[in-house]
């Protein structure tokens, strides 16, 4: 019996060995302590392949993780009990969930589903509110000998349970060219593409919760859309900036039009959605979003970070900066805003004044498009 006891310690030995080898880091170390309850914290992901916890109250390094195979896109969502952190990574074709208490590698989802099949999800999965599921809608192509053949999207269910070789639990048509999603906190999943659908995840089932693509505003050219970060705010907000232009009369003039900033938006606890114009184009933003504090306060970034009064649809502040970021995330208390993305270093602004508060550098090399997401455990 004790032998065995000692052939299978062995195989699970072996087994162990190769799961946790280069190729896929599953017992990686944490380098830090664990998270403690009650603090806030930012992720991020950075090259060659790693995931960083910021602490807020000190805006510094809290702990690093490695992660397995390829970087990028390094998109993030955490779990509602912020102990998990799942990220799309190896050139877009697997998610993983990292335990941030230990580094631990707890959650697997390849996108492809088939040996001759390649799927990536572009930016778009989400976690249930309750964090029992994943949800990723992933564009597969099959590959043959002397051709390829894109194949319809497909969303795909998970349970966040299933460990490291995780398997879909359902899946459902879904609509093309889907980025960006979030989770209601009626379970419904909301999903950015040429409009925001909403999806019952139960039937898959799919409506229209905000027109884009086809919106109907009179005067009003069908807006121009850039989805990539699905920043999970304090307020649990979706938020999608637009540009449009707004012409003066039935003349269409786009000389004499309007440009402007504005938001599509979905309130994931209410289901309430809104689209406003909130100011004049003057610069481009990649991503922006309202202050916890005052939802009249619209913030944005890209080469500028800029503070917009939405009401009166005026720019108000406006920082410059020592180079392009990406993703902006605000504090809870609306004190702060954390600029990321682009280089390896995090810019901390004051969000009253824009006044830079200092920096935080991350060991390794660029965030490039990864998706910054402020928390508390």
């Amino acid at each position: 019996m004790k032998q065995l006891s000692m052939r299978i310690l062995a195989r699970l030995g072996v087994a162990a060995a190769l799961a946790t080898g280069p190729g896929f880091g599953v017992a990686a170390q944490a380098e830090g302590p664990a998270l403690k309850r009650g603090h806030e914290y930012m992720v991020v992901a950075n090259y060659p392949n790693n995931l960083h916890v910021l602490e807020l109250a000190g805006d510094s390094l809290y702990k690093s993780c490695p992660l397995p195979r390829a970087f990028g896109p390094g998109t993030i969502q955490m779990a509602p009990d912020g102990h998990t952190a799942y990220i799309l990574n190896n050139h877009y074709e697997d998610i993983y969930g990292v335990d941030l208490d230990s580094c631990e590698l707890v959650f697997h989802a390849a996108m492809s589903q088939a040996p001759n099949e390649r799927a990536k999800s572009m930016f778009s999965f989400a976690v249930s509110p309750d964090g029992d599921e994943l949800y990723a809608v992933q564009n597969p192509t099959l590959i043959h000998r002397d051709h390829y053949r894109v194949q319809a999207p497909r969303l795909a269910v998970y349970d966040t349970a299933a460990g490291l070789d995780a398997k879909p639990v359902r899946t459902f048509e879904a609509p093309r060219q889907i980025t960006v999603m979030q989770t209601g906190a009626d379970g419904s999943l909301y999903l950015a593409g040429p409009d925001i659908y909403k999806m019952d995840v139960e039937s898959g089932a799919v409506e229209v919760a905000v027109p884009s693509r086809n919106w109907q505003r009179p005067n009003y050219t069908p807006p121009d859309v850039l989805s990539v970060w699905p920043i999970q705010t304090a307020t649990r907000d979706f938020t999608v900036l637009y540009t449009t232009a707004r012409f003066r009369d039935e003349t269409q003039n786009p000389e004499t039009a309007d440009w402007l900033w504005g938001y599509m938006n979905v309130d994931l606890e209410s289901g309430e959605t809104e689209t406003r114009d909130f100011g004049p184009i003057t610069e481009v933003y990649f991503t922006g979003t309202r202050s916890p504090k005052n939802p009249n306060l619209m913030y944005g970034v890209l080469n500028r970070l800029t503070k917009y009064d939405i009401e009166k649809q005026t720019l108000l502040q406006a920082a410059e900066l020592d180079h392009s970021y990406y993703c902006i995330a605000i504090n809870r208390d609306a004190s702060k805003i954390y600029l990321a993305g682009t280089f390896n270093d995090i810019a901390i602004y004051d969000a009253d004044s824009l006044e830079k508060l200092g920096a935080v550098e991350l060991p390794g090399g660029d965030m490039a498009i990864s998706t910054a997401q402020i928390f508390v455990r």
